[in-house]
């Protein structure tokens, strides 16, 4: 009797687990079907979750655009350097701050936190970039927002987990603050690591506000900001060869690919990363 519950509950918690699954799933398989999908199926709206009258007319008409190949371009190279950035400040920050023996480790620890609740506005902050020579270059996108004080606590809490006995040993046998980071300290570390740049990399990959206020050259615009220029119907001349209901057709077939190119990198960076995740956040947030 106690096994046939235990089957019957595996089997509701299977059919939960598969319809939460596909709610989720839902959105982003719409997305796909639409942008591989026929004009006319997509005009007379029969496209739920399965492409009908497969076409790749839509990935033809956008990766043919070279800028969008450009500002993908732009967004890979704002993802790595200001993830690597980020990744330095907040490591160096967080190990610093975890020591007891800092002299003013309270006050600078508080320092950072205030920033967390009170900023400066948007239009000082606009005026500070502008100030420092940064206006209209990518360094706009990386450099104001390289720490992030959500993710310097995770990992200043995961270092502060770490066996003290560890760095005493290292101290005694004479290594130094920075020898003990990188030969005892990181290599313990990789699953915060994994996860912080995770954290970095989807917020960089996903700029588009700050593009929006500090880019002004076409030739250095994100990707994502190229995607506002297509989903507001501003950039979409490559449709241009189609009339009528037709162009809004391919018109909605392109917002829909574009939306899947600019999705789909992170999609398949996340799997490699995903081992590290889970373990990386609870560690990291065990203690205050």
């Amino acid at each position: 009797m106690i096994d046939r519950k235990l089957t019957v509950g595996k089997i509701i918690n299977y059919i939960l687990l598969v319809l939460i699954a596909f709610v989720c799933l839902y959105p982003f398989l719409n997305v796909l079907a639409y942008s591989v999908s026929g004009y006319n199926a997509v005009l007379s709206g029969r496209v739920t979750f399965y492409p009908i009258d497969f076409t790749m007319e839509a990935y033809k008409q956008i990766l043919g655009k070279t800028q969008i190949w450009r500002a993908m371009s732009t967004t890979v190279q704002v993802t790595l350097i200001g993830t690597a950035l980020s990744l330095v400040l907040t490591t160096f920050a967080a190990y610093a701050l975890s020591q007891d023996d800092l002299p003013g480790r309270k006050i600078i620890t508080g320092f950072i936190l205030f920033t967390m609740y009170f900023g400066g506005g948007l239009i000082p902050t606009f005026l500070v970039v502008k100030g420092v020579g940064l206006y209209d270059t990518l360094g706009a996108l990386f450099i104001p927002q390289s720490v992030n004080v959500f993710n310097f606590i995770v990992m200043r809490t995961f270092f502060k987990n770490l066996p003290e006995s560890l760095s005493e040993a290292a101290r005694i046998d004479g290594a130094s603050y920075m020898q003990i980071l990188v030969k005892i300290v990181l290599p313990l570390s990789l699953p915060i690591i994994a996860t912080m740049g995770l954290f970095y990399a989807v917020g960089y990959w996903n700029t588009y506000f700050d593009a929006l206020l500090y880019i002004q050259n076409p030739d250095k615009y994100t990707l994502q900001l190229r995607l506002r220029g297509l989903l507001f119907g501003e950039e979409l001349n490559s449709a241009g060869n189609l009339e009528g209901v037709g162009m809004q057709v391919m018109t909605q077939s392109l917002k829909m690919a574009t939306v899947l190119v600019s999705t789909l990198p992170i999609l398949v960076v996340y799997p490699w990363l995903q081992k590290y995740f889970v373990k990386g956040v609870m560690v990291g947030s065990v203690k205050g």
